[in-house]
């Protein structure tokens, strides 16, 4: 016998300690944001049979669910880079709405920044020199570097400016001042943004992210699980997935991320249309993924994505709140940040974000809001649509 899907919600979210933690191992950043995540939701720790977490240990996630003391039945260690997280949620979404799982937690935590200052670790070149990267990395084509050719790419195609790009962080820090946990609150300008130390060719440091420590945690559930939760739910309406490339020389299209068909595949199966979101909250490693992924998710044609984000319109009072904590560009940024935009997005949708709540016409609360991120250089996305009530 057949049954009908269930319906999944978002029913805890939590934060752990962000921004300088310079104490406290990535383990137990992830027990910190697991158990506030829990306690959000109201939830017994027994009702999760499903996690999913990556970028710690060696078997991810089976030495974290171990040190969280749960042993789940459904797990998920998909590692796409910054997207992983959306990825990840859409998976637990059909896990739980096929039955295979009730109540699925995705945790994630680094100490990035922290291992940086203590010499644990240092910064990021490649990610390798073997298969396709071999052919890149002796050239010195860094991640950042990778970034910044596509942004100039883009400059060509369409006319896009340096000041359109510097916008884009100002206007993320606008957002951050009104957020107490965000590293960085300290208005900009796009001068400041201009006048910057290059880092990669169109790329000064305020077009690029933060470094920072921190963790945070996400319980979805079914639906039958709702009646004894704390908070209202925040129903995950529609998602998909997509991948793009790995070497750049495979990439069709410079001006175009894969944010293409994952958003395309979200909206479709949530039966919403860009125009109807109310907060977006996009993965911003860099000012050029915030204009792109604009394009790509439909809220604007291909090339206008520049004058599209002018005139203050992604900050908390504009036509479109995008990054409304922040982003990665001020507010946190330890690693994989995908996760963080679900957290926001279910905040801004319960009216949860304090001084950087948005508001609709009336006072009303936001109803619905995309979650949409990218992972290594444009070569995967996720893209999750919410809904409250």
């Amino acid at each position: 016998m057949t049954h009908a899907p269930r319906k999944v919600a978002v029913v805890g979210v939590a934060l752990a300690d962000c921004g300088r933690v310079d104490g406290p191992t990535p383990y137990t950043l992830h027990a910190q944001a697991a158990r506030r995540a829990l306690a959000d939701s109201g939830l017994d720790r027994s009702v999760v049979d499903g996690f999913a977490s990556a970028g710690l240990g060696t078997l991810a996630p089976v030495e974290v669910a171990e040190y969280l003391g749960l042993r789940p039945g459904w797990t998920d260690s998909t590692a796409v880079g910054g997207a992983t997280w959306e990825v990840m949620a859409a998976h637990a979404a059909d896990a739980i709405a096929t039955g295979h799982a009730r109540a699925v937690l995705l945790v994630y935590g680094s100490t990035a920044r922290a291992d940086i200052r203590a010499g644990r670790r240092t910064a990021n070149l490649s990610f390798g020199a073997r298969g396709p990267h071999q052919f890149e990395v002796a050239y010195g084509h860094t991640l950042v570097a990778k970034y910044a050719m596509a942004a100039r790419r883009h400059m060509h195609e369409y006319g896009t400016t340096l000041e359109q790009l510097a916008d884009i962080a100002v206007q993320a820090r606008a957002n951050a001042a009104h957020n107490p946990d965000a590293m960085y609150r300290e208005p900009i300008t796009v001068d400041d943004v201009l006048s910057g130390p290059m880092i990669a060719d169109p790329f000064t440091k305020l077009h690029c992210c933060i470094r920072s420590d921190g963790g945070c945690a996400v319980l979805l559930a079914a639906e039958d699980l709702v009646t004894d939760t704390a908070r209202p739910p925040v129903w995950v309406l529609g998602s998909g997935t997509a991948v793009s490339h790995s070497a750049m020389s495979e990439w069709d299209d410079f001006t175009v991320s894969p944010a293409a068909a994952s958003g395309r595949d979200a909206f479709a199966r949530a039966g919403v249309r860009p125009s109807e979101i109310d907060v977006a909250e996009l993965y911003d490693a860099f000012t050029y993924m915030t204009l792109v992924t604009l394009e790509d998710l439909g809220f604007c044609a291909k090339g206008e994505g520049g004058s599209f984000a002018a005139d203050g319109r992604l900050t908390l009072g504009g036509a479109l709140p995008v990054n409304t904590d922040g982003g990665g560009l001020s507010a946190c940024h330890p690693g994989m940040r995908g996760l963080f935009l679900l957290v926001e997005a279910v905040r801004q949708l319960r009216g949860e974000a304090g001084a950087r709540q948005v508001r609709k016409a009336g006072g009303r609360l936001p109803e619905l809001a995309v979650a949409s991120g990218t992972g290594g250089w444009f070569c995967s996305s996720g893209t999750v649509v919410l809904g409250r009530g």
